[in-house]
């Protein structure tokens, strides 16, 4: 699973209030705005929760899932409709740690889970390749679903394995994970590359040439640069968020903002409580420094002695929250730093512990609208948020790979399993 010390910590945030009802104008208005332009949401982890924690099944998802246990999803076909989601990336996840064949095999059921659900549920999810494909069953009314790859570990340094994702309809990967791989360097390890290694170049020309977005979020910024340098067509962060408001290393500079205005790509915005609200990341960061004072000075003491020291720390330094407002504020600050024809949204959710008030499943996207609404967005800029942006970004994609049909595959130095 994605959950790490700090994951644990953010899960223990008690449930807050949701966000104001939305006034019936402002809602009669967004949904003109959804009906003429899918909602496009860059990342979304059901399909990882069903393997961890419900066994890969796909059963039960029409709606109610916020109930289940042992751990209540944020995503099911009741709230996407709610949520008036007209399309969305699937995440398909394996941990950092996995490499080589089984990295492969591990991707393949994933993504078995997600053409399993879309199979499932026929009425409401239909499973698009193309920006046009996008545009038609929106139009249907069903949530057009594609596939995002979340690790350049996944593809085990094969490029056969890379074409036979997107052959089954994966239309990004994302270049590192958690860990920096032997080709990439991570946002969130140690750097061993200063960016891309060639090979690593190589990976971001293939994917240009068969038309799979490159995603960039979880890398360093080094690596940042250097796919920014390498690729043909734009690039895309499927789930980030700004640094300028939120120091986070996962969070996107003002620096590479510009350069992803210049490159035509785009910056989905994280609904992640500490990519969101910096308060959250330090706060985190002081309660992993005060376990380990902790479990030092309580050598040799029962557990049940450490869990009540933790606690009462907790509860004399309440966590901070986020709210709609701070994910507004990512939101606004893409678009003045890189322009309103560069973002979009990348939820995360069913990927995180926590969410923001008031952003708590897949039914509430309109809450992040109204907020925005408020602070003076236009239709034309809403729409453009809300997947006009994605929707270009797939088409200039789309264009590169036609543009690049007489490049021969990248080649992978096979070896015989029999000599």
């Amino acid at each position: 699973m994605k959950m790490t010390l700090l994951a644990a910590a953010l899960s223990m945030i008690p449930a807050i209030a949701s966000a104001q009802p939305i006034d019936p104008k402002v809602q009669a208005r967004i949904d003109r705005i959804l009906k003429g332009t899918p909602l496009i949401d860059g990342h979304n982890d059901l399909a990882e929760e069903l393997r961890e924690n419900y066994g890969g099944k796909t059963e039960g998802l029409a709606s109610g899932t916020d109930s289940w246990t042992p751990k209540p999803l944020m995503t099911d076909m009741a709230r996407l409709h709610a949520g008036r989601v007209g399309g969305q990336f699937w995440s398909v996840y394996i941990p950092a740690e996995v490499e080589g064949d089984r990295a492969v095999r591990d991707t393949l059921e994933e993504i078995d889970i997600v053409k399993r659900f879309i199979a499932a549920y026929p009425r409401d999810l239909e499973q698009a390749y193309t920006a046009d494909d996008v545009v038609r069953i929106h139009k249907a009314g069903k949530v057009a679903s594609l596939i995002g790859i979340e690790g350049g570990h996944q593809m085990a340094r094969s490029f056969a394995a890379l074409r036979q994702y997107y052959a089954l309809g994966a239309r990004y990967m994302t270049l590192t994970h958690f860990k920096t791989t032997d080709w990439a360097d991570s946002a969130t390890d140690v750097p061993k590359h200063d960016g891309l290694t060639p090979y690593g170049v190589s990976v971001v020309r293939e994917m240009n040439r068969i038309g799979m977005l490159v995603d960039l979020s979880h890398v360093s910024e080094a690596t940042m640069m250097d796919a920014l340098d390498a690729s043909a067509a734009p690039v895309i962060f499927s789930h980030s968020s700004a640094k300028a408001i939120d120091g986070h290393p996962r969070n996107v500079s003002d620096a590479v903002l510009r350069r992803v205005a210049a490159n035509g790509g785009i910056v989905m915005v994280n609904f992640a409580p500490d990519y969101v609200n910096e308060a959250i990341w330090k706060w985190a960061a002081d309660r992993d420094a005060e376990k380990a004072r902790i479990d030092r000075m309580y050598t040799g003491r029962a557990q049940a002695d450490v869990d009540a020291a933790l606690d009462a720390w907790v509860k004399a330094h309440p966590q901070p929250v986020a709210t709609i407002a701070q994910v507004a504020d990512h939101v606004d600050h893409v678009a003045k730093v890189a322009g309103f024809d560069h973002v979009g949204i990348g939820g995360d959710l069913d990927g995180i512990p926590s969410t923001p008030v008031g952003l708590t499943g897949v039914q509430d996207y309109p809450n992040l609208f109204a907020e925005l609404i408020s602070r003076g967005w236009s239709d034309e800029n809403l729409a453009k948020l809300a997947g006009g942006n994605i929707l270009r970004v797939l088409r200039q994609a789309e264009a590169v790979s036609r543009s690049m049909s007489n490049v021969p595959p990248a080649a992978d130095q096979l070896t015989p399993d029999y000599q």
